[in-house]
């Protein structure tokens, strides 16, 4: 069981809380403000009044005890930068922050934070991706421009078997599962493709774009 701090608990935080009390984390939310820790006491293990900026407050937590802290002040940068800055003083493990542009994301890493999240680009780049194409129906961008695509097969597929198309040699794709009827399961090379399968694919973006001819 993972002990977490969040400190802000606007929607980001708030539903990392949320999120993280139901994976059965014990969770420790902070904010300033009386009515947000009102609104979250019910759905974590704890919430406290306080600011991410006191190191006082901070070091009364007991910062080292906590496996990961979240630094969720969205707008309020120069308070995240200096939260962050404060919690690897103080003894954090590791440190997650939130950024809203690319500036405030490199300060944030080089500011102590060992990882930054950047919730508004990445649900763009997803929903950009997504809508692209009427034959993607999700994506996941991972790093080194690798990236999980959940994908409509395309017509020239159907009838054929996994070993037949071969688009792991073709293109460097590799078709991770298929799901069929509401059923997902790992296809073998003897797998024959129908027309409602979808398939859940990973390689280099632009493999996969040629792949399925995006």
């Amino acid at each position: 069981m993972e002990t977490v701090l969040i400190i802000g608990m606007g929607d980001f935080g708030g539903n990392v809380a949320r999120r993280m009390e139901e994976l059965h984390c014990e969770v420790m939310a902070v904010d300033t403000n009386e009515e947000r820790i009102n609104e979250i006491l019910p759905y974590v293990t704890n919430a406290v009044i306080g600011d991410g900026t006191n190191a006082e407050f901070l070091r009364s937590l007991g910062i080292g005890n906590f496996d990961v802290c979240f630094v969720a002040l969205g707008g309020l940068f120069q308070s995240s930068l200096e939260t962050t800055s404060l919690l690897k003083e103080l003894g954090a493990k590791v440190v997650v922050s939130r950024a809203t542009n690319d500036v405030q994301m490199k300060f944030l890493l080089r500011n102590g934070a060992d990882e930054v999240v950047y919730p508004e680009k990445q649900m763009a780049l997803r929903i950009a991706t997504k809508y692209a194409s009427k034959s993607i129906l999700d994506f996941i961008n991972l790093d080194n421009n690798y990236s999980i695509y959940e994908m409509k097969v395309p017509k020239d597929w159907q009838g054929k078997t996994l070993s037949q198309l071969d688009i792991r040699k073709k293109y460097n794709v590799n078709i991770l599962t298929i799901n069929r009827n509401q059923q997902v399961f790992i296809p073998s090379p003897d797998t024959l493709i129908q027309s409602d399968d979808v398939a859940y694919v990973i390689g280099d973006e632009h493999d996969i774009h040629k792949c399925f001819k995006i």
